[in-house]
């Protein structure tokens, strides 16, 4: 079995913003920043007895938000609390534990790029 990679041991996603301003030339913008969207409940390998449980394998904030678990970031200067953080901190939070966030962020561009370009 492979080891999910999780932040405080929760499920997350990134939401990456990225503007197609134009085709012929292809120019496509990256926005800075973008979000961490984190699951409410701890992860855990999914079994018959969770597998209904979509405050854990879920990152939705629509659906996370009913959780009473859900903890809004009040902190736009510290944004390492809550289950909304910033795609800067997921990345300081990847180098902080050794990996290559640049590398990372430049694998997750290049993917971005080669979806568009199959479009």
């Amino acid at each position: 079995m492979h080891k999910v990679f999780l932040i405080d041991k929760l499920k997350f996603d990134l939401r990456i913003y990225v503007l197609l301003a134009g085709v012929d030339p292809l120019r496509i913008w990256f926005f800075n920043e973008g979000m961490t969207r984190l699951a409410t409940c701890e992860y855990r390998p999914p079994n018959p007895s969770n597998l209904d449980n979509l405050y854990m394998h879920l990152t939705n904030y629509a659906i996370n938000k009913l959780n009473s678990a859900y903890v809004a970031n009040k902190e736009s200067v510290d944004d390492s609390q809550g289950h909304k953080r910033s795609l800067t901190f997921a990345l300081d939070y990847i180098k902080h534990l050794g990996h290559d966030s640049d590398k990372v962020l430049h694998e997750i561009k290049a993917n971005i790029i080669k979806t568009i370009i199959s479009v």
